[in-house]
């Protein structure tokens, strides 16, 4: 079925929206109009600092949180982490779209680039 074999497909390692434009504006204008879910995948950092109204979720918890963290699978998620080399967001992204979620994203310059373009953060 195609939509089986669009949810397998990899999560795209694009801005935070897909529109163009700075990687940290274009995730702030998406995360201020309400149009993504944006998780933190770097666990016992998120209550320090995360990006505004990011909800935790970590690759251990996935199977058993995201099923009532993010009932709609045709919702848009974008996950991030520290920086580029942090494995945390893909792998978050990657389970995420084996389950079944069809627009997943990963913000690929993650919160250090969020941090540099001086945008707010949130702690818990």
């Amino acid at each position: 079925m195609a939509s089986r074999a669009a949810s397998r497909r990899a999560p795209a390692r694009i801005r935070c929206s897909p529109s163009s434009g700075s990687s940290a504006a274009t995730c702030s204008a998406a995360i201020e109009a309400g149009t993504v879910t944006v998780l933190d995948t770097l666990g016992e950092y998120y209550a320090a600092r995360h990006l505004p109204g990011a909800v935790p979720l970590v690759r251990a918890e996935v199977d058993a949180l995201a099923p009532g963290l993010l009932p709609d699978l045709g919702a848009a998620v974008v996950t991030y982490c520290s920086n580029e080399a942090c494995p945390n967001s893909g792998q978050v992204a990657d389970r995420l779209t084996a389950l079944g979620y069809t627009d997943v994203r990963k913000y690929r310059e993650d919160i250090q680039d969020w941090v540099a373009a001086g945008l707010p953060t949130e702690s818990a």
